[in-house]
């Protein structure tokens, strides 16, 4: 668990490393782009860390330096993010931080909708097998009785 707030912390740390040793040679966004992705996912780290351990178990639950670290970190995560939004949108303009996280969750968003359709239509996909099945089952049924009553009726006969 702790080395999962590490690697959190430490992605942010070198995200925004990069991004200061990078943002006044940058022509555009696009060239600290990769680092922009590294701080958010840092933050997403330290965010899902702290939310694990929200519901901690016996031995974490009053372990004040657990509690510290997880407080500590997503604050300095969140200290590096602004750090980060004020920089960035001093070399490119009032904005264009806000530009980035707009356009970070309208992608998430419709990463999230893409997922949902795909999986309802796998759902659809199921039921219309299922039904398939069944009525596959349902005419053999029919044709092994059918054929089963001539094969009767025929032994009747004779």
């Amino acid at each position: 668990m702790i080395a999962e707030t590490l690697a959190g912390i430490a992605l942010v740390k070198s995200a925004v490393d990069g991004i200061k040793s990078a943002i006044n040679t940058a022509k555009d966004v696009g060239e600290i782009a990769g680092y922009v992705d590294q701080l958010f996912e840092g933050e997403k780290q330290v965010q899902q860390k702290r939310a694990k351990s929200a519901y901690p178990g016996i031995g974490d639950q009053f372990g004040v330096s657990n509690i510290a670290s997880e407080v500590i970190d997503a604050k300095l995560a969140q200290e590096k993010m602004q750090e980060m939004r004020n920089l960035i949108d001093l070399r490119f303009g009032p904005g264009t931080w806000q530009s980035i996280v707009d356009e970070r969750a309208r992608r998430i968003q419709a990463a999230k909708e893409a997922a949902a359709v795909e999986r309802r239509k796998k759902i659809a996909e199921a039921k219309e097998f299922e039904e398939t099945m069944k009525q596959v089952v349902l005419v053999t049924s029919v044709l092994v009785i059918a054929v089963g009553f001539f094969i009767f009726l025929f032994a009747m006969v004779l």
